[in-house]
């Protein structure tokens, strides 16, 4: 069957936003598991702005701090990303968790700055429910266009930089859980749930649910 064109694939998920929103993609789906088209001049920079858009509320919906063009079954290497941070005292100093405006990443690839890592608790809109320890680099260096064109240079340390590897990640077809310490999987579906876990850093979980953490952890 031939593949739709680019523009028409955009043109009909905009046509279908609910109240400028899309249902995500869960875990399962081939789009999720496909590295993703570059952004190359396909889109008009109106059509672009227009996507952009109902990614970004999509995201605030959901609600998350980042999401992936794949995640609403498009195969591009486009992201958004914000973090309004707010969670309690202690989780930001531990996790390194500082607000981050809205951004958008247009073809981004990262590269560790360091052999650092740091493992904590994390989630994805495309696996609802559920959270599992990954260890990621402490501090990542993003190459990237903004949704202009203009070009992208910067070191991201902490929380924001486990965001951009995560985003980044599902345009490779990559999900956290390929990146997840198997024996951390825990459930999130109550609230009970929810808290087992919500200390600032992973160690008790490590402790009870059996599996390492990084040494500079």
């Amino acid at each position: 069957m031939p593949t739709m064109p680019l523009t028409d694939q955009v043109e009909a998920l905009l046509a279908a936003a609910d109240a400028g929103t899309l249902p995500i993609v869960a875990a399962g789906d081939p789009v999720l598991r496909r590295p993703a088209e570059p952004v190359d001049g396909q889109l008009s920079d109106a059509l672009l702005a227009r996507l952009v858009e109902v990614m970004r509320r999509t995201m605030h919906a959901a609600p998350g701090v980042g999401l992936a063009a794949p995640q609403i079954g498009l195969a591009l290497r486009l992201a958004v990303l914000e973090d309004a941070a707010t969670v309690p005292e202690e989780v930001r100093v531990a996790r390194g968790r500082v607000p981050q405006p809205f951004r958008v990443l247009v073809n981004p690839a990262y590269e560790a700055v360091d052999g650092r890592r740091a493992a904590f608790f994390e989630g994805c809109l495309s696996v609802p429910g559920y959270q599992a320890v990954v260890a990621r680099h402490e501090r990542v260096r993003l190459r990237a266009l903004d949704e202009h064109g203009r070009a992208v240079d910067e070191e991201f340390g902490g929380w924001p930089a486990r965001i951009v590897q995560h985003e980044t990640d599902h345009l490779d077809g990559t999900l956290y859980l390929d990146r997840a310490e198997p024996r951390s999987l825990s459930s999130t579906r109550t609230r009970a749930a929810a808290e087992r876990w919500a200390q600032p850093t992973p160690r008790l979980a490590a402790a009870e649910l059996g599996f390492p953490l990084p040494e500079s952890d």
